[in-house]
């Protein structure tokens, strides 16, 4: 059995690892066009970390720990397709690493008009504890678009969070339209972007 100490230094490696990796392949420098229709100066592509065989499983452990050090219980970890869906798939495995039960999900941009019509993909979150992830948030858009569906799935959204934040206001934004916290693991500074 692991002691809370020993977890605690495990948490620790995985986060000072994982935060080596995105420097390393996330990081893009140069001038981008961002979803939102902003322009910025670097652009963070955290797929190359959520889909990477080493740093997926550090994403699990470090969003896993974040959630945990901010008292949040949850049941369901998922968010809008495609940014969270490994980074929920993740989640899932570092707790079933653990020893706890947690499902995965997929919110879809908007409800299916075929076959079952759900806009929620995966076990039911109907009544269920659930924290709603993305891999990075400028405006909340994404963040925002997967409470509203899992809310409408009847699910009890208890928190938001983001694997990189890149302060541009998406933590204020989110708290205040969905009246949960909204937690990070990385902050653009720890990057070495300002």
């Amino acid at each position: 059995m692991t002691s809370p100490s020993e977890t605690a230094v495990d948490a620790a490696a995985a986060r000072a690892r994982l935060l080596e990796l995105i420097k390393e392949l996330a990081v893009v420098r140069g001038k981008v066009t961002l979803s939102s229709g902003a322009e910025a100066d670097y652009y963070i592509d955290l797929r190359r970390i959520t889909l990477h065989h080493e740093a997926s499983k550090l994403v699990g452990q470090v969003m896993l720990a974040l959630a945990d050090d901010a008292g949040i219980d949850f049941e369901c970890a998922g968010g809008l397709t495609m940014g969270a869906d490994p980074v929920g798939t993740a989640v899932m495995h570092a707790a079933a690493g653990a020893g706890r039960a947690v499902d995965a999900f997929v919110v879809r941009k908007a409800q299916k008009s075929y076959g079952m019509g759900r806009q929620v993909e995966g076990p039911s979150v109907e009544g269920r504890k659930v924290l709603v992830l993305e891999d990075t948030s400028t405006t909340g858009g994404s963040a925002l678009t997967a409470v509203e569906g899992v809310r409408k799935a009847g699910g009890n959204v208890v928190a938001v969070a983001v694997i990189v934040d890149r302060d541009t206001g998406a933590k204020e934004k989110i708290e205040a339209e969905t009246g949960v916290p909204y937690l990070f693991a990385f902050s653009k500074d720890e990057l070495g972007l300002s």
